[in-house]
């Protein structure tokens, strides 16, 4: 069986022992490498192009939010999965609107974690329950009016899912429906909404008082 490739990039030591030993319990997953620094990372993501790039970007001289666009331009296959301390809002939303797959804070469980590198792998998104705090913590002005929104009622159950951090298997299991047809609500949702990541959804589902 072929293995998701992850690459851990934290310049804290405990924080890459605890992650090593939380993928190893997932076989579908293989550590490929261990980064302390933006160098390091950029070097042995030209090298091994992994599946999955485990990245604290709130780490000043070591990784930043620019790193993020670095590691894009080096791997643009790679999918991001950020587990950071960082607790100011404004740069957690801008670093979801910058494409990241997944967030979560670094007080989530292993739980999490492991649900998180799953639907990473899978190419999902996964926000967890801190992230999402933090988004519904933010005030959203709305003008008032009477514009019905464009989405169905199963849509906006879908959305409103979305929002709380499941993943589309997750979400089809709750509403009896296939993965696929989760997946193609999605398609149809973003485009109705003309909406190019996930996070404008969460957001969009917040300014609604939907979760």
């Amino acid at each position: 069986m072929k293995k998701t490739s992850v690459i851990l990039a934290d310049a804290q030591y405990l924080a890459r022992v605890g992650m090593r030993h939380i993928l190893s319990t997932i076989p579908s997953c293989e550590v490929v490498a261990e980064v302390t620094s933006e160098g390091q990372l950029l070097g042995k993501l030209r090298s091994l192009q992994p599946e999955i790039v485990v990245l604290d970007y709130n780490q000043p001289g070591r990784f930043t939010t620019e790193t993020i666009a670095k590691v894009r331009d080096a791997a643009p296959l790679s999918r991001m999965l950020i587990i950071s301390g960082d607790e100011d809002k404004k740069t957690i939303y801008q670093v979801l609107e910058s494409g990241v797959n997944s967030f979560l804070s670094k007080q989530c469980g292993e739980k999490e974690i492991v649900d998180a590198v799953l639907a990473t792998a899978n190419n999902e998104k996964f926000y967890c329950t801190n992230v999402l705090n933090h988004l519904l913590e933010k005030s959203f002005p709305k003008e008032a009016d009477c514009t019905p929104t464009p989405l169905s009622p199963r849509e906006i159950e879908i959305v409103r899912l979305v929002a709380t951090g499941l993943i589309a298997k997750e979400i089809a299991g709750k509403l009896n429906l296939s993965t696929h047809t989760v997946y193609t609500h999605r398609k149809n949702i973003m485009k109705k909404l003309q909406f190019g990541t996930t996070s404008e959804l969460v957001l969009y589902a917040v300014n609604e008082g939907w979760v």
